[in-house]
């Protein structure tokens, strides 16, 4: 079975940086013969439509919302092989098995989540993936910093979403600037895709805010920093809830004594939780986080 891998080149992109997902809701398409493709757009269908075959389609049908929607599906191409559904707010260019893919659109925000409606199945042990890519030119070194990435793993069997439903895929930060440019990509299929794996995608949105300076740590129940560390009087904890309720705060000393607690309130999404730490005096503490879903630990150091 032949194997597809993604290749990310991103470029300079000129011009006032705009907070905006390019043809976000997929109702600007353009007519080509044959196929159609979402503006602002690329795909794989211009390098399949000797075949007949277009992994890339426009939904009309029990659209969620307006009157159009994104299709992709894994087909088998003749003398080829399956090939994923593949889109992505920029260019494709294909050699082998590889697929280049550069460009992007201008974008000056530090988003928290990447929302919007989605239908999706695999097929046998197949699954779909969402890649954010948020970078920054560093002139100094003539080179792309990576502000954000985030590949998110389209669940597969048990989980699929054969029915249109909201989604928030979380974005993990590796710097604490703000970017100036943004990448997405969505694929039916990992590496090795398999035949009638398909993901529908409508209405997409940046939501939620990361403070400028903080980097966020992914783990399996949420997203959580401590900015400034080392801190003085006060600090803020940087706290993404899966849902809303309360969140228990307590700080301890390293021999484990409770030195403080916090009952903060939580909505679904970014929270900055201010923390007070005035009267605490220098030294190396424990914050720990709990909503009665899951916990976690975080290091302090006061100043």
């Amino acid at each position: 079975m032949r194997r597809y891998s993604t290749l990310f080149l991103s470029l300079l992109i000129s011009g006032a940086a705009i907070a905006q997902i390019p043809n976000p809701s997929f109702e600007s398409w353009t007519a080509h013969t044959g196929y159609d493709t979402p503006d602002s757009w690329g795909n794989t269908n211009s390098f399949t439509t000797l075949a007949s075959v277009f992994t890339c389609e426009k939904g009309t049908t029990g659209a969620p919302s307006g009157s159009s929607y994104l299709k992709l599906t894994s087909k088998s191409v003749p003398m080829v092989g399956v090939v994923p559904g593949v889109a992505v707010t920029g260019t494709i260019s294909v050699s082998g098995t590889t697929y280049g893919v550069s460009g992007g659109f201008a974008y000056n925000q530090r988003p928290a989540n990447l929302t919007g409606s989605w239908e999706y199945m695999a097929a046998g042990a197949d699954h779909g993936q969402i890649a954010v890519f948020l970078s920054k030119w560093n002139m100094a070194l003539n080179k792309r910093d990576t502000v954000s990435f985030t590949n998110y793993a389209v669940p597969g069997l048990p989980g699929m979403v054969m029915v249109w439903a909201t989604f928030s895929i979380p974005l993990t930060y590796q710097g604490g600037q703000y970017p100036d440019s943004a990448m997405i990509l969505v694929s039916s299929s990992t590496a090795t895709p398999v035949a009638n794996s398909y993901i529908y995608l409508d209405n997409l949105a940046f939501a939620g805010n990361v403070p400028s300076g903080v980097v966020t740590v992914v783990n399996d129940h949420a997203e959580t920093t401590i900015y400034p560390n080392p801190a003085k009087d006060k600090a803020t904890i940087y706290y993404y809830s899966l849902l809303s309720g309360n969140v228990n705060i307590s700080i301890t000393d390293i021999a484990g004594r409770t030195i403080k607690n916090i009952t903060a309130p939580v909505v679904n999404g970014s929270n900055n939780i201010s923390l007070d730490l005035t009267g605490i005096i220098k030294g190396n503490y424990i914050i720990n986080l709990s909503d009665g879903v899951g916990s976690e630990s975080k290091k302090l150091t006061i100043e």
